[in-house]
């Protein structure tokens, strides 16, 4: 599947919101490191989820290898970390199909990029990540 400019610049932004650290084991990155990857808990091909913060989190080789092997326990280790509300939304938007053709007629370019970029720029000054809505 092709990397976007969008796709650069959140996985950017999902990687340094965790200070680039594995969200699952902790384990510690230098910056910008290849190491550490931007995991989606619904895949990139679901465009509705795309850009979604909350579905996507920092993860090394070795864990995003591991969720990847281990779908139930991944959906238990999600369910948990967003809290059911949320996981319910997640999914909802998930499946908004009106969602995912408006993400996937810019493909990653423009304005999501754009956003994702400027999202970039305050999460490094201090600011908290927003979703692209």
């Amino acid at each position: 599947m092709k990397i976007t400019p969008a796709d650069s610049a959140f996985s950017k932004l999902i990687r340094a919101r965790s200070g680039w650290r594995c969200e699952m084991c902790g384990t510690q990155y230098e910056e910008n490191s290849k190491g550490l990857h931007c995991s989606h808990f619904h895949g990139r091909a679901n465009w509705s989820v795309r850009f979604d913060p909350n579905n996507a989190e920092a993860a090394c080789y070795g864990c995003h290898a591991k969720c990847e092997g281990n779908p139930h326990e991944f959906t238990d280790r999600w369910k948990a970390k967003l809290g059911q509300g949320a996981y319910d939304i997640l999914l909802e938007r998930k499946n908004d199909i009106s969602l995912a053709k408006m993400y996937r007629k810019t493909k990653g370019k423009g304005e999501i990029a754009k956003h994702y970029r400027n999202q970039l720029q305050a999460v490094m000054d201090g600011a908290e990540i927003e979703a692209f809505l």
